[in-house]
């Protein structure tokens, strides 16, 4: 347990979070939204912190991300708890959680950093739930990854306050974000978040403000999400405030949770969101939990030849240089070791 690093003391003992946009003003005795930062005797508190739920060597393709590192492993970690409450959550036994210490495993950030390195990880990811749900612990991570030159992943649900965006990006290389849909409806209707377009703002800020690699997905849910006016709402946004060469991954749903009476996402419905997704004018658009797919090859919008080659989760590197295509030399939108990417 750590006291909250971004928080407002109120009057009669209440606090007010900073962590999320949720922005929780909770009284003594009490949790935010996501149960995991509590109010005690006026000071906020972070319950869950180097408490992890889940702590595994993955591919870095398997965030996903496609133009970040690729082929290279990652270390993920994962906490408990989440600000979103979705009814296709993936990993609701954690995060959906309330009392973690006892079916956690305790690792200090310094231990997180060992342990990257002993695997072999060229990185390291807070993932499978919410990163912010820890964030002091995250932030502390990353600056020490920072310090050993390893690179450093959020795959989030972008509901982060911009006030901690600001304190943790300085240390942050990649946000791998949800952008669920493109409707008020639908956001409140899947996750219980009524400003969703937050979400945006915080993307657009992670991108423009501290030079983060960005990818999107969208898992496509059916007769939900996959209506032309998100999915095109999706692409225009994507196109017109990260730019062309944004990777959006559209992926297939697999009932889950809530809504498992759905059918997974039907092949036909991706194919679409990808054309939506090019007609748009984005030059990578990949498809999602559907392993051998064409898409899943990045190709070189100039001069079409493949440059990086994937099956399912393997990988083959085979014609980038740097950021850029070593065949014709067009831009490709790649992090790599030797491109790399300084704050500004």
């Amino acid at each position: 347990m750590r006291e909250a690093l971004l928080y407002e003391k109120l009057p009669d003992s209440r606090v007010r979070c900073q962590t999320c946009q949720w922005y929780c003003a909770i009284n003594p005795g009490k949790t935010g939204v996501c149960h995991m930062y509590e109010n005690r005797e006026g000071v906020l508190y972070n319950l869950n912190y180097g408490l992890a739920s889940a702590a595994n060597v993955d591919p870095i393709e398997k965030k996903p991300l496609f133009h970040f590192h690729p082929g290279t492993l990652v270390y993920s970690l994962g906490g408990w708890g989440c600000n979103f409450h979705c009814a296709d959550c993936q990993n609701w036994e954690i995060a959906m959680a309330e009392d973690v210490r006892r079916v956690s495993q305790e690792i200090s950030p310094e231990n997180a950093i060992k342990l990257t390195e002993r695997n072999g990880c060229a990185g390291i990811a807070w993932t499978y739930n919410e990163p912010s749900m820890w964030f002091e612990y995250t932030l502390d991570g990353a600056k020490l990854a920072k310090k050993e030159g390893l690179y450093t992943v959020y795959v989030t649900n972008g509901y982060l306050s911009p006030e901690a965006l600001d304190t943790i990006g300085p240390y942050l290389e990649a946000w791998r974000v949800d952008v669920k849909g493109f409707s008020d409806e639908f956001y409140q209707n899947l996750a219980k978040i009524k400003r969703w377009r937050g979400i945006l703002e915080v993307a657009e800020r992670a991108k423009n403000r501290w030079n983060m690699h960005v990818e999107v997905v969208t898992n496509i849910i059916p007769t939900m999400n996959d209506d032309d006016i998100q999915l095109e709402g999706i692409a225009r946004w994507i196109h017109d405030k990260l730019g062309e060469l944004t990777p959006w991954h559209v992926t297939r749903f697999h009932p889950a949770y809530n809504i498992s009476h759905l059918a997974p996402t039907p092949l036909a419905t991706l194919e679409k969101a990808y054309r939506i997704g090019k007609k748009a004018g984005l030059k990578f658009v990949y498809l999602g939990n559907v392993p051998g797919h064409a898409s899943e090859t990045t190709t070189c919008p100039g001069c079409a030849k493949p440059v990086v080659e994937r099956r399912g989760y393997e990988t083959w590197v085979t014609g980038l240089a740097g950021s850029c295509c070593r065949y014709c030399g067009a831009n490709l939108n790649f992090r790599t070791a030797a491109q790399g990417g300084e704050k500004r």
